[in-house]
Protein backbone atom coordinates (compact mmCIF):
# COMPACT_ATOMS: atom_id res chain seq x y z
CA UNK A 1 0.00 0.00 0.00
CA UNK A 2 3.12 2.16 0.71
CA UNK A 3 4.83 1.49 -1.91
CA UNK A 4 1.92 2.27 -4.18
CA UNK A 5 1.59 5.62 -2.46
CA UNK A 6 4.60 6.39 -3.12
CA UNK A 7 4.30 5.75 -6.94
CA UNK A 8 0.87 7.86 -6.88
CA UNK A 9 3.31 10.86 -5.24
CA UNK A 10 6.43 10.27 -8.07
CA UNK A 11 3.34 10.34 -11.31
CA UNK A 12 1.74 13.42 -10.05
CA UNK A 13 5.09 15.31 -9.40
CA UNK A 14 6.18 14.03 -12.96
CA UNK A 15 2.52 15.13 -14.15
CA UNK A 16 2.98 19.11 -12.35
CA UNK A 17 6.45 19.43 -13.98
CA UNK A 18 5.53 18.73 -17.72
CA UNK A 19 2.73 21.17 -17.00
CA UNK A 20 4.91 23.46 -15.87
CA UNK A 21 7.35 23.17 -18.07
CA UNK A 22 7.22 26.86 -20.00
CA UNK A 23 6.13 26.22 -23.61
CA UNK A 24 9.57 26.08 -26.39
CA UNK A 25 8.19 28.86 -28.36
CA UNK A 26 7.60 30.94 -25.47
CA UNK A 27 11.12 30.32 -23.99
CA UNK A 28 12.70 31.63 -27.47
CA UNK A 29 10.29 34.63 -27.80
CA UNK A 30 8.79 33.83 -31.33
CA UNK A 31 5.22 32.56 -32.31
CA UNK A 32 4.39 28.52 -33.41
CA UNK A 33 4.81 29.93 -37.41
CA UNK A 34 8.30 30.53 -36.49
CA UNK A 35 11.06 30.09 -39.84
CA UNK A 36 14.38 28.32 -39.08
CA UNK A 37 15.74 31.54 -39.35
CA UNK A 38 13.68 33.51 -37.14
CA UNK A 39 14.42 30.40 -34.91
CA UNK A 40 18.12 30.99 -35.52
CA UNK A 41 18.51 34.70 -35.02
CA UNK A 42 16.16 34.14 -31.37
CA UNK A 43 18.64 30.84 -29.85
CA UNK A 44 22.11 33.14 -31.32
CA UNK A 45 20.29 36.41 -29.46
CA UNK A 46 19.17 34.60 -26.36
CA UNK A 47 22.10 32.20 -25.91
CA UNK A 48 24.71 34.85 -26.20
CA UNK A 49 23.24 36.80 -23.42
CA UNK A 50 22.37 34.23 -21.02
CA UNK A 51 25.89 32.37 -21.62
CA UNK A 52 27.29 31.33 -18.22
CA UNK A 53 31.05 33.36 -19.31
CA UNK A 54 28.81 36.60 -19.42
CA UNK A 55 27.04 35.84 -16.22
CA UNK A 56 29.28 34.28 -13.89
CA UNK A 57 27.84 33.40 -10.59
CA UNK A 58 24.53 33.91 -12.03
CA UNK A 59 22.44 30.62 -11.68
CA UNK A 60 19.24 32.31 -12.98
CA UNK A 61 21.15 33.30 -15.98
CA UNK A 62 22.39 30.05 -16.55
CA UNK A 63 19.09 28.13 -16.16
CA UNK A 64 17.89 30.04 -18.72
CA UNK A 65 21.04 29.52 -21.06
CA UNK A 66 19.95 25.44 -20.64
CA UNK A 67 16.28 26.25 -21.33
CA UNK A 68 17.08 28.22 -24.40
CA UNK A 69 19.11 25.52 -26.03
CA UNK A 70 16.81 22.82 -25.04
CA UNK A 71 14.17 24.72 -26.80
CA UNK A 72 16.37 25.57 -30.05
CA UNK A 73 17.51 21.92 -30.08
CA UNK A 74 13.87 20.78 -30.33
CA UNK A 75 12.70 23.33 -32.79
CA UNK A 76 15.26 23.10 -34.85
CA UNK A 77 14.57 19.77 -36.17
CA UNK A 78 12.05 19.18 -37.71
CA UNK A 79 10.70 15.51 -36.83
CA UNK A 80 11.03 16.71 -32.93
CA UNK A 81 9.32 19.99 -33.49
CA UNK A 82 6.30 17.81 -35.06
CA UNK A 83 6.32 15.64 -32.20
CA UNK A 84 6.89 18.54 -30.00
CA UNK A 85 3.65 20.56 -31.97
CA UNK A 86 1.48 16.99 -31.44
CA UNK A 87 2.41 15.69 -28.10
CA UNK A 88 4.20 18.40 -26.42
CA UNK A 89 6.90 18.07 -24.07
CA UNK A 90 5.84 14.75 -22.68
CA UNK A 91 5.85 13.52 -26.46
CA UNK A 92 9.05 14.71 -26.67
CA UNK A 93 10.77 12.94 -24.06
CA UNK A 94 9.39 9.28 -24.84
CA UNK A 95 10.68 9.95 -28.59
CA UNK A 96 14.22 10.36 -27.07
CA UNK A 97 13.67 7.65 -24.57
CA UNK A 98 12.53 4.88 -27.15
CA UNK A 99 15.16 6.41 -29.45
CA UNK A 100 18.39 6.33 -26.55
CA UNK A 101 19.11 9.69 -26.67
CA UNK A 102 17.83 11.31 -22.85
CA UNK A 103 18.72 14.70 -23.18
CA UNK A 104 21.36 17.06 -24.75
CA UNK A 105 24.50 19.66 -23.74
CA UNK A 106 23.56 22.87 -23.95
CA UNK A 107 27.24 23.64 -24.01
CA UNK A 108 28.04 21.32 -27.13
CA UNK A 109 24.77 22.65 -28.75
CA UNK A 110 26.64 26.27 -28.32
CA UNK A 111 29.64 24.82 -29.73
CA UNK A 112 28.23 23.39 -32.86
CA UNK A 113 26.48 26.81 -33.25
CA UNK A 114 29.30 29.39 -32.60
CA UNK A 115 32.43 27.12 -33.04
CA UNK A 116 34.82 26.56 -30.09
CA UNK A 117 34.33 24.85 -27.20
CA UNK A 118 30.74 25.96 -25.69
CA UNK A 119 32.85 29.10 -24.35
CA UNK A 120 33.21 32.43 -25.06
CA UNK A 121 37.19 31.72 -25.25
CA UNK A 122 38.16 33.81 -21.83
CA UNK A 123 40.27 30.45 -20.68
CA UNK A 124 44.14 30.34 -22.27
CA UNK A 125 43.37 26.72 -23.25
CA UNK A 126 41.11 27.74 -25.55
CA UNK A 127 42.06 28.95 -29.40
CA UNK A 128 40.55 31.77 -30.85
CA UNK A 129 39.71 32.83 -34.16
CA UNK A 130 40.71 35.65 -35.76
CA UNK A 131 38.64 39.01 -35.89
CA UNK A 132 36.85 39.83 -39.13
CA UNK A 133 36.39 43.79 -40.31
CA UNK A 134 34.33 44.95 -42.43
CA UNK A 135 33.26 48.00 -43.85
CA UNK A 136 29.86 49.06 -44.59
CA UNK A 137 28.59 52.09 -46.34
CA UNK A 138 25.42 54.23 -44.80
CA UNK A 139 24.01 57.26 -46.36
CA UNK A 140 24.12 60.47 -44.65
CA UNK A 141 20.69 60.27 -44.21
CA UNK A 142 20.71 57.41 -42.28
CA UNK A 143 23.53 58.24 -39.94
CA UNK A 144 21.11 61.50 -39.44
CA UNK A 145 17.75 60.12 -38.69
CA UNK A 146 19.00 56.08 -37.64
CA UNK A 147 18.12 53.27 -39.31
CA UNK A 148 18.17 49.68 -39.21
CA UNK A 149 19.51 47.92 -42.42
CA UNK A 150 20.93 44.48 -43.47
CA UNK A 151 24.16 43.84 -45.23
CA UNK A 152 25.67 40.38 -46.35
CA UNK A 153 29.13 38.74 -46.06
CA UNK A 154 30.77 35.33 -46.91
CA UNK A 155 31.19 33.91 -43.37
CA UNK A 156 32.65 30.58 -42.63
CA UNK A 157 30.13 28.37 -40.93
CA UNK A 158 30.84 24.57 -39.16
CA UNK A 159 28.82 22.47 -42.09
CA UNK A 160 25.25 21.81 -40.73
CA UNK A 161 25.22 18.42 -42.50
CA UNK A 162 28.02 16.93 -40.82
CA UNK A 163 28.28 19.13 -37.79
CA UNK A 164 31.63 19.52 -38.12
CA UNK A 165 32.86 16.25 -38.10
CA UNK A 166 33.85 15.90 -41.72
CA UNK A 167 32.37 12.61 -42.06
CA UNK A 168 29.31 11.59 -43.82
CA UNK A 169 28.38 9.43 -41.06
CA UNK A 170 29.48 11.54 -38.37
CA UNK A 171 32.05 8.76 -37.78
CA UNK A 172 35.80 9.87 -37.01
CA UNK A 173 38.50 7.80 -36.13
CA UNK A 174 42.14 8.03 -34.60
CA UNK A 175 44.47 8.09 -37.11
CA UNK A 176 46.76 4.75 -37.13
CA UNK A 177 49.75 6.14 -38.27
CA UNK A 178 50.20 8.86 -35.11
CA UNK A 179 47.77 7.68 -32.98
CA UNK A 180 45.87 10.11 -32.49
CA UNK A 181 48.80 12.87 -31.84
CA UNK A 182 48.57 14.84 -34.78
CA UNK A 183 52.44 14.31 -34.77
CA UNK A 184 55.09 11.65 -35.37
CA UNK A 185 58.45 11.29 -34.83
CA UNK A 186 60.73 10.59 -37.58
CA UNK A 187 64.48 9.48 -37.48
CA UNK A 188 66.84 11.45 -39.52
CA UNK A 189 70.76 9.90 -39.71
CA UNK A 190 73.25 12.92 -39.86
CA UNK A 191 76.45 11.01 -39.69
CA UNK A 192 77.01 7.11 -39.72
CA UNK A 193 76.30 6.25 -36.21
CA UNK A 194 74.49 9.64 -36.01
CA UNK A 195 70.83 10.05 -35.99
CA UNK A 196 68.48 12.98 -34.99
CA UNK A 197 64.87 12.49 -33.81
CA UNK A 198 62.15 15.23 -35.04
CA UNK A 199 58.77 15.85 -34.46
CA UNK A 200 56.48 16.98 -37.62
CA UNK A 201 53.29 16.83 -38.22
CA UNK A 202 51.84 13.49 -39.29
CA UNK A 203 50.82 13.55 -43.15
CA UNK A 204 48.16 11.12 -42.94
CA UNK A 205 46.00 12.81 -41.32
CA UNK A 206 46.97 17.05 -41.99
CA UNK A 207 47.79 16.81 -38.19
CA UNK A 208 44.49 16.54 -36.73
CA UNK A 209 44.88 12.76 -35.27
CA UNK A 210 41.80 11.92 -36.89
CA UNK A 211 41.01 10.27 -39.93
CA UNK A 212 37.35 9.98 -42.03
CA UNK A 213 36.83 6.85 -44.32
CA UNK A 214 33.72 8.76 -45.76
CA UNK A 215 33.36 12.40 -46.55
CA UNK A 216 30.99 14.74 -46.48
CA UNK A 217 29.25 15.45 -49.71
CA UNK A 218 28.68 18.91 -48.15
CA UNK A 219 32.19 20.37 -47.67
CA UNK A 220 34.46 17.60 -48.95
CA UNK A 221 35.79 17.39 -45.35
CA UNK A 222 36.55 20.50 -44.34
CA UNK A 223 34.42 20.69 -41.67
CA UNK A 224 33.46 24.30 -42.53
CA UNK A 225 32.06 25.74 -45.60
CA UNK A 226 31.15 29.70 -46.45
CA UNK A 227 28.00 30.79 -47.28
CA UNK A 228 26.62 34.65 -47.20
CA UNK A 229 25.26 34.87 -44.39
CA UNK A 230 22.87 38.29 -43.42
CA UNK A 231 23.80 40.37 -40.11
CA UNK A 232 20.87 43.07 -39.21
CA UNK A 233 22.77 46.38 -38.53
CA UNK A 234 21.13 49.51 -36.41
CA UNK A 235 22.67 52.64 -37.13
CA UNK A 236 22.07 55.36 -33.85
CA UNK A 237 20.98 58.59 -34.69
CA UNK A 238 24.01 60.61 -35.14
CA UNK A 239 26.84 57.53 -35.07
CA UNK A 240 29.91 59.18 -36.11
CA UNK A 241 31.61 58.36 -39.44
CA UNK A 242 33.93 55.47 -39.22
CA UNK A 243 32.12 54.18 -35.94
CA UNK A 244 32.46 50.93 -35.34
CA UNK A 245 29.61 47.95 -34.36
CA UNK A 246 31.08 45.28 -32.75
CA UNK A 247 29.21 41.44 -32.85
CA UNK A 248 30.91 39.57 -30.55
CA UNK A 249 32.04 35.94 -31.48
CA UNK A 250 30.26 36.46 -35.20
CA UNK A 251 33.28 36.07 -37.32
CA UNK A 252 34.72 32.53 -39.16
CA UNK A 253 33.62 29.88 -37.36
CA UNK A 254 35.41 26.57 -36.58
CA UNK A 255 35.16 23.44 -34.65
CA UNK A 256 38.90 24.08 -33.48
CA UNK A 257 38.48 27.46 -32.16
CA UNK A 258 36.14 29.78 -30.90
CA UNK A 259 34.63 32.14 -33.16
CA UNK A 260 36.40 36.23 -33.04
CA UNK A 261 34.60 38.94 -33.35
CA UNK A 262 33.24 40.42 -36.32
CA UNK A 263 34.02 44.25 -36.33
CA UNK A 264 31.66 46.49 -38.68
CA UNK A 265 33.04 50.07 -39.28
CA UNK A 266 30.73 52.34 -40.53
CA UNK A 267 31.59 54.78 -43.92
CA UNK A 268 29.88 57.61 -45.26
CA UNK A 269 28.48 56.27 -48.95
CA UNK A 270 29.44 59.53 -51.56
CA UNK A 271 25.76 61.54 -52.24
CA UNK A 272 24.19 60.28 -55.54
CA UNK A 273 20.66 61.54 -56.81
CA UNK A 274 20.00 58.02 -56.88
CA UNK A 275 20.22 56.68 -53.30
CA UNK A 276 18.10 59.81 -52.61
CA UNK A 277 14.40 58.66 -53.17
CA UNK A 278 12.88 61.34 -51.43
CA UNK A 279 14.52 64.43 -53.15
CA UNK A 280 15.90 66.18 -49.85
CA UNK A 281 18.70 68.97 -50.54
CA UNK A 282 20.37 67.48 -47.05
CA UNK A 283 21.44 64.03 -49.21
CA UNK A 284 24.64 66.72 -50.50
CA UNK A 285 25.26 68.12 -47.51
CA UNK A 286 29.19 67.78 -46.19
CA UNK A 287 29.54 66.87 -42.83
CA UNK A 288 32.51 67.28 -40.30
CA UNK A 289 31.64 66.11 -36.53
CA UNK A 290 28.29 67.08 -35.78
CA UNK A 291 28.13 70.06 -37.99
CA UNK A 292 27.00 69.89 -41.88
CA UNK A 293 28.14 72.44 -44.33
CA UNK A 294 26.05 73.48 -47.46
CA UNK A 295 27.06 75.82 -50.53
CA UNK A 296 24.24 77.94 -51.78
CA UNK A 297 24.48 79.65 -55.20
CA UNK A 298 23.04 83.23 -55.91
CA UNK A 299 22.71 85.67 -58.72
CA UNK A 300 24.39 88.79 -59.41
CA UNK A 301 20.94 90.11 -58.51
CA UNK A 302 20.55 88.21 -55.19
CA UNK A 303 23.78 88.93 -54.10
CA UNK A 304 23.65 92.55 -55.05
CA UNK A 305 19.65 93.41 -54.28
CA UNK A 306 18.91 90.80 -51.43
CA UNK A 307 14.69 90.12 -51.85
CA UNK A 308 15.12 86.57 -52.04
CA UNK A 309 14.07 83.43 -50.09
CA UNK A 310 15.22 79.23 -50.25
CA UNK A 311 13.91 76.52 -48.90
CA UNK A 312 16.21 73.66 -47.94
CA UNK A 313 14.89 70.24 -47.65
CA UNK A 314 16.63 68.87 -44.71
CA UNK A 315 18.15 64.80 -44.34
CA UNK A 316 14.59 64.67 -42.18
CA UNK A 317 12.42 66.50 -44.93
CA UNK A 318 11.95 69.34 -42.53
CA UNK A 319 12.32 72.87 -44.06
CA UNK A 320 15.10 74.96 -43.36
CA UNK A 321 14.49 78.95 -44.66
CA UNK A 322 17.02 81.11 -46.23
CA UNK A 323 16.77 84.18 -47.17
CA UNK A 324 17.43 88.36 -47.46
CA UNK A 325 15.41 91.36 -47.33
CA UNK A 326 15.40 93.72 -49.96
CA UNK A 327 18.54 96.21 -49.74
CA UNK A 328 20.56 93.20 -48.16
CA UNK A 329 23.63 92.83 -49.65
CA UNK A 330 25.65 89.57 -49.71
CA UNK A 331 29.49 88.98 -50.52
CA UNK A 332 30.32 85.91 -52.68
CA UNK A 333 31.87 83.12 -49.80
CA UNK A 334 30.12 84.68 -46.84
CA UNK A 335 29.20 82.14 -44.22
CA UNK A 336 25.86 82.08 -42.46
CA UNK A 337 25.81 79.92 -39.01
CA UNK A 338 22.33 78.25 -39.29
CA UNK A 339 22.21 76.80 -35.30
CA UNK A 340 20.81 73.56 -34.19
CA UNK A 341 20.42 72.24 -37.97
CA UNK A 342 23.28 70.13 -38.15
CA UNK A 343 24.05 66.70 -36.90
CA UNK A 344 21.81 65.03 -33.94
CA UNK A 345 24.44 64.36 -31.58
CA UNK A 346 25.44 60.60 -30.56
CA UNK A 347 24.38 59.25 -27.11
CA UNK A 348 24.53 55.93 -25.68
CA UNK A 349 21.13 56.16 -24.37
CA UNK A 350 19.77 57.25 -28.05
CA UNK A 351 16.51 57.97 -28.33
CA UNK A 352 14.62 57.44 -25.11
CA UNK A 353 13.19 59.03 -22.45
CA UNK A 354 16.61 59.04 -20.47
CA UNK A 355 18.15 61.69 -23.42
CA UNK A 356 17.26 64.41 -25.27
CA UNK A 357 19.58 64.95 -29.02
CA UNK A 358 21.23 67.96 -29.00
CA UNK A 359 22.79 69.04 -32.58
CA UNK A 360 25.51 71.25 -33.93
CA UNK A 361 25.09 74.10 -36.82
CA UNK A 362 24.13 74.16 -40.10
CA UNK A 363 27.12 76.46 -42.17
CA UNK A 364 26.13 77.94 -45.38
CA UNK A 365 28.60 79.52 -47.53
CA UNK A 366 27.02 81.69 -50.48
CA UNK A 367 28.58 82.04 -54.04
CA UNK A 368 27.68 84.32 -56.74
CA UNK A 369 27.21 83.72 -60.00
CA UNK A 370 28.04 86.46 -62.42
CA UNK A 371 26.62 86.60 -66.29
CA UNK A 372 29.28 85.97 -68.37
CA UNK A 373 27.14 87.69 -71.26
CA UNK A 374 24.54 90.72 -71.65
CA UNK A 375 22.38 91.91 -74.43
CA UNK A 376 23.52 95.04 -75.55
CA UNK A 377 21.39 97.27 -74.37
CA UNK A 378 21.26 95.80 -71.13
CA UNK A 379 25.09 96.77 -71.00
CA UNK A 380 24.13 100.05 -71.88
CA UNK A 381 21.59 100.66 -69.49
CA UNK A 382 24.17 98.77 -66.76
CA UNK A 383 26.94 100.91 -67.37
CA UNK A 384 25.55 104.90 -67.64
CA UNK A 385 23.96 103.41 -64.33
CA UNK A 386 27.43 102.38 -62.45
CA UNK A 387 28.83 105.27 -63.99
CA UNK A 388 26.48 107.95 -62.33
CA UNK A 389 27.02 106.64 -59.27
CA UNK A 390 30.47 106.06 -58.96
CA UNK A 391 31.66 109.29 -60.29
CA UNK A 392 29.09 110.77 -57.44
CA UNK A 393 30.01 108.57 -54.36
CA UNK A 394 32.38 105.47 -55.69
CA UNK A 395 35.67 104.69 -54.41
CA UNK A 396 38.87 104.58 -56.47
CA UNK A 397 40.00 101.10 -55.57
CA UNK A 398 43.53 101.70 -57.55
CA UNK A 399 44.25 105.05 -55.62
CA UNK A 400 42.73 103.67 -52.84
CA UNK A 401 44.80 100.66 -52.48
CA UNK A 402 47.95 102.91 -52.05
CA UNK A 403 49.62 100.68 -55.15
CA UNK A 404 51.47 102.82 -57.73
CA UNK A 405 50.02 103.45 -60.96
CA UNK A 406 51.24 102.19 -64.72
CA UNK A 407 52.44 105.75 -65.54
CA UNK A 408 54.69 106.09 -62.33
CA UNK A 409 56.72 102.63 -63.09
Amino acid sequence: MLLQSLLLLVFVAFAQLALCAEDYYKVLGVDKAATDKQLKTAYRQLSKKFHPDKNPGDESAHEKFVAVSEAYDVLSNSETRQIYDRYGHEGVQNSRNGGGNGGHDPFDMFSRFFGGHGHFGHSSREPRGHNVEVKVEISLRDFYNGATTEFHWNRQHICEACEGTGSADKKVDHCKTCGGHGVRIVKQQLAPGMFQQMQMRCDACGGRGKTIQKLCTTCGGARVEKKPTAVTLKIDRGAGRDSRVTYENEADESPDWVAGDLLVTLAEQAPSRDNNPDGVDGAFFRRKGDDLYWTEVLSLREAWMGGWTRNLTHLDAHVVRLGRERGQVIQSGHIETVPGEGMPKWHEDGDSVYHKHEFGNLYVTYEVILPDQMEKGMEKEFWELWEKWRLKKGVDLQKDSGRPIRDEL
